[in-house]
């Protein structure tokens, strides 16, 4: 199937200045299916170890002569390396700490050599390794679950990608495209975006089978968990593995978790998952400039799942009859979704990094669902699981912030305005004036283009200059 990192992975091949590649990404989103079709297609020899699967291999990187290494290797699979046509790959490379220690010394004599490697533990396996980090040696990709847009290519839906992303805010959204792509989303929300699962969906249509492989997949991550520490460790890494499946959206409590466990242990479960990319915590942050992680509080934080369609699975939802499913969640779902839809924006060669906006007051509670980082600006989200909803903790942000635009994603078509209303902020009172950028939740992919398109400038531009032209009256 094709994924967008592919085109990365081509452009790293090309890129004369390159340095071998670590993929980073949880169990089974694709690391390697797209590794192994940028060899097919892109290379003339291919060489590739699976450290969990061929153990003995480890035995070759005892040191770190990288022309004896070279040479074992060749033997071995009977193939001649030749820098710019060999393309060697390092799969599950976690499980040989002396492997990634030896990228340093690939990039140093063999610079001109492609190197990948991947694995679905790095980021524990770096931090714990007893080797030095060959920092500066080696250039990082990070890869997610497949998004709602790859869904649809997945689905032979070209054309409907193609309407998305040619639409212009000058312009009306059908009415029927609009429905249609609300009903592959509906199916995206529970398929999710693991490749197994989206191939199996592509291919047969049969819900089951989809079920199927989320219980597989589940199984396969949960078993990861007797890598980590002790018995009582890997019981509490599946209680917050599955709270957070169940509780998306919501500031995490660990007394809600588990209420007889220390708190230092359940956070540590939570670091756990996180570094193993199964969770993305959602930081709280005040939100006052840019970097936003600046202003960041380091354990109020929500979280977001590895993927939509494992969530519901562990939350026991069956996939039968999509279009009837009805559930107390739709709000987390869409929440959900966005969160996931807003991790593959960035380029793969960019962490990217989750943030949320709230203000705990008595009577006077509010919660931006995402502030959303984009070059040296920062915008705030609010995500509706309907047509209509209360946009007051977004007027209160503006309000409280001096800013003069929002962004809401929700199941309505696209639309672009400005609005004034009286606000009531705790015992601030006044009036505000700001513009919205509405846009359906399929469209997220496309938010950091329509918030470039000169209309949407303009109309910033025009707000921002009314309201100085209004403080200057009125002072």
């Amino acid at each position: 199937m094709q994924r967008e990192i592919n085109t990365a992975l081509l452009n790293w091949k090309n890129r004369e200045n390159r340095k071998p590649l670590i993929v980073r990404g949880a169990r089974q989103v694709g690391k390697t299916h797209s590794i192994d079709e940028l060899a097919r297609y892109h290379f003339t020899n291919f060489i590739k170890i699976n450290f969990e699967e061929q153990i003995e291999l480890k035995s070759i990187f005892k040191n770190f002569d990288i022309d004896r290494i070279l040479d074992e290797l060749s033997i071995l699979f009977s193939s001649t390396i030749t820098p710019g046509r060999t393309l060697i790959f390092f799969d599950e490379i976690q499980a040989c700490p002396e492997a990634i220690a030896t990228l340093r010394y690939f990039y140093e004599k063999q610079p001109h050599l492609h190197i990948i490697a991947a694995g679905s533990l790095l980021d524990f396996t770096l931090k714990e390794m007893n080797y030095s980090m060959p920092v500066g040696r080696v250039e990082f990709y990070t890869m997610h679950p497949m998004n709602f847009e790859e869904f649809l290519l997945a689905l032979s839906q070209d054309r409907l990608i193609s309407y998305i992303e040619n639409f212009e805010l000058k312009n009306d959204f059908s009415q029927a495209i609009h429905h249609k792509l609300l009903n592959y989303l509906r199916t995206y929300l529970f398929v999710g975006g693991m490749p197994e699962a989206v191939k199996t969906y592509a291919d047969k249509k049969q819900l089951p089978e989809v079920e199927r492989i989320h219980s597989t997949i589940l199984t396969a991550l949960q078993y990861d968990f007797a890598k980590y520490g002790t018995k009582q460790q890997q019981e509490h890494l599946l209680s917050v593995f599955r709270y957070c499946a169940r509780n998306v959206g919501k500031k995490v409590k660990y007394t809600n978790v588990e209420r007889n466990v220390r708190s230092e242990n359940l956070k540590r479960a939570f670091q756990r998952l996180q570094m193993s990319r199964l969770i993305h915590h959602v930081h709280h942050t005040n939100a006052n400039r840019i970097p936003l992680m600046n202003d960041v509080k380091e354990n109020v934080y929500k979280p977001v799942f590895l993927d939509i369609g494992l969530a519901n699975h562990l939350s026991t939802i069956r996939l039968i009859e999509l279009e009837n499913i009805m559930t107390n969640n739709e709000g987390a779902l869409a929440e959900q979704f966005i969160g996931q839809e807003l991790l593959t924006l960035s380029p793969p060669y960019i962490e990217s990094k989750l943030y949320y906006w709230t203000r705990e007051q008595r009577n006077a509670n509010a919660e931006i669902d995402y502030i959303f980082q984009w070059n040296n600006s920062f915008l705030p989200i609010e995500v509706k699981a309907g047509k209509t909803g209360s946009l007051k903790s977004l007027q209160v942000y503006l309000f409280e912030k001096n800013l003069k635009t929002g962004l809401r994603f929700n199941l309505d078509r696209p639309s672009l305005g400005t609005f004034r209303t009286r606000i009531s902020a705790g015992k601030k009172q006044g009036e505000i004036e700001f513009q919205l950028l509405s846009l359906p939740l399929y469209m997220c992919s496309q938010l950091p283009r329509l918030i470039n398109e000169p209309l949407f400038r303009g109309l910033l531009l025009f707000c921002s200059l009314i309201y100085t032209l209004k403080n200057r009256l009125e002072f």
